[in-house]
């Protein structure tokens, strides 16, 4: 297939948080299973200089956004078989950020405009166009109301529901190049809502794990769009995602002080250098839990400010936070860690180096999310063999099984409530069992064997592809059988007509 995916991030270029992370595997997993994959993207500023220096130009032209015409360039850059292209506008994309901004709309109109013209100009006709969360949700839209030529069949990926791209009404007629008669599909509440105008005119939905996708299916859960999902449930489905196993591997990052391999003593080696890094208490037989996240409440992290003191004053055991955020987090973690300066550290920065040597260095990852799409933080601390403790939510329940003593099976720790007497009694219990060595070699092997690539998740899109494509059979079918009686139409007649 000829696959060509639309996203507003992809590591290594830009990042800020897990959507780029599966912009960067997936289409090299779809690329290693012979389909043609291509990702178009906007030209952040953050891309590193390095890869700036080897993009080729290859076009420009026009772009208009009603009425204000844009410059737009064309680069390129090819990796292990992916093919990107990258939409040039300094005004809209030279920027430190890549969302927030007053003109998100506008920006991100421009760039759904661009797109268009993008494969235009080079003569890309796609079997597949995947989009991916609100950036890229009005590009579904403006096939099905036939602003671009091609009726090309679209999935769309729900990554967190909870971002929607919502913008004044006003929007509609200032940027968008579509009739009025359009306006229903992308009006909710009172405002024009990108991330709905995907759901209801994509051929096909996707989010990001199996549980995900069945809780917004709940009002709970659904922040408002719910009842859209509920309308197209044939064609919706949730697939867990997977980790670069390449990028995160203990054995050959060049982060990691000790490197090691489904080797115990490799991470507590690890582990004795962070301590000593940190000014922490040395020993390779205290347990070291480590929790890595955007400083937020969806993250759960009001069921830890409300057990810490407890937890620390009545264990034996370390706790390293990074992280920023909201300042009552931080503000509440830096307490803690000066209070119990012999067992916790607060490290209010993100830094990827050190994030790596910290999952080398940890027992345990805490993940308590009060919402998880996927997660990927449990993922990455599995493969370096680091024991989640999460809540079951979301994919975080797709991909941690609790640990069953009794048969021995099971890769982490979880509890169901959102409540944080829960959350701090399986804390105990994992250090319970840490101290069993029986018990936490089962867990230990456990971890080793879990699988965490791509190749399992991208057949399931292929599936995804197919069914679309199969759709678009069936319309060829009906067509034809329509007409039959009044001319004569072959398949691919009716195949041309309908594209």
């Amino acid at each position: 297939m000829n696959i060509v995916m639309a996203a507003s991030e992809c590591a290594p270029f830009s990042k800020t948080g897990g959507l780029a992370d599966v912009i960067a595997s997936l289409p090299k997993a779809l690329a290693s299973k012979k389909h043609q994959l291509t990702v178009i993207l906007p030209k952040h500023r953050s891309i590193p200089s390095e890869i700036v220096s080897q993009l080729q130009f290859e076009c420009s032209f026009d772009v208009w956004v009603k009425w204000r015409k844009q410059y737009c360039g064309i680069f390129s850059y090819e990796s292990e078989g992916v093919l990107y292209y990258f939409i040039d506008n300094e005004y809209y994309f030279n920027r430190s950020r890549l969302y927030g901004e007053y003109d998100d709309a506008e920006r991100y109109a421009f760039f759904t405009h661009a797109f268009f013209e993008t494969l235009t100009h080079l003569e890309i006709l796609p079997d597949i166009i995947h989009c991916h969360d609100w950036q890229t949700g009005l590009i579904p839209l403006y096939i099905k109301a036939g602003v671009y030529q091609h009726p090309i069949k679209t999935v769309f990926t729900i990554h967190n529901l909870k971002y929607q791209g919502i913008f004044p009404t006003s929007v509609f007629q200032e940027l968008l190049h579509l009739d009025p008669v359009h306006l229903g599909g992308l009006e909710l509440n009172g405002a024009l809502n990108f991330m709905k105008a995907a759901l209801v005119h994509a051929d096909w939905v996707t989010t990001v794990s199996p549980t995900y996708a069945q809780e917004i299916l709940q009002p709970y859960y659904g922040e408002g769009l719910d009842p859209f999902l509920m309308e197209r449930i044939t064609s919706f489905n949730g697939i867990v995602n997977g980790i670069d196993e390449t990028i995160y591997n203990p054995s050959s990052d060049l982060n990691v002080s000790v490197p090691y391999h489904r080797n115990y003593a490799g991470k507590k080696e690890n582990k004795r250098i962070i301590q000593q890094e940190l000014d922490l208490h040395v020993s390779k037989d205290i347990p070291m839990f480590v929790l890595i996240s955007r400083l937020v409440e969806e993250k759960g992290l009001p069921l830890l400010t409300h057990i810490l003191d407890e937890l620390l004053s009545t264990e034996t055991m370390q706790l390293i936070i990074m992280g920023t955020g909201d300042s009552e987090f931080e503000e509440a973690f830096q307490w803690i860690a000066n209070k119990y300066p012999g067992s916790c550290r607060f490290i209010n920065i993100f830094h990827e180096g050190l994030a790596h040597r910290l999952y080398a260095a940890s027992d345990f990852f805490l993940m308590p999310s009060r919402f998880e799409p996927c997660g990927l933080g449990q993922l990455i601390a599995l493969r370096y063999e680091s024991v989640p403790i999460v809540r079951e939510t979301g994919g975080l329940k797709d991909t941690i099984t609790p640990y069953n003593e009794f048969n021995g099976e099971g890769n982490g720790f979880s509890f169901a409530n959102y409540n944080a007497y829960d959350f701090l009694h399986t804390i105990r219990y994992a250090i319970h069992l840490y101290y069993q060595p029986i018990h936490w070699n089962r867990i230990l092997k456990n971890v080793y064997k879990t699988k965490l690539n791509w190749e399992h998740s991208a057949s399931k899109y292929e599936e995804v592809y197919d069914n679309v494509l199969t759709m678009q059979c069936n319309e060829e079918e009906n067509y034809v059988h329509n007409r039959r009686e009044s001319k004569s139409v072959t398949k691919r007649e009716a195949h041309l007509i309908i594209r």
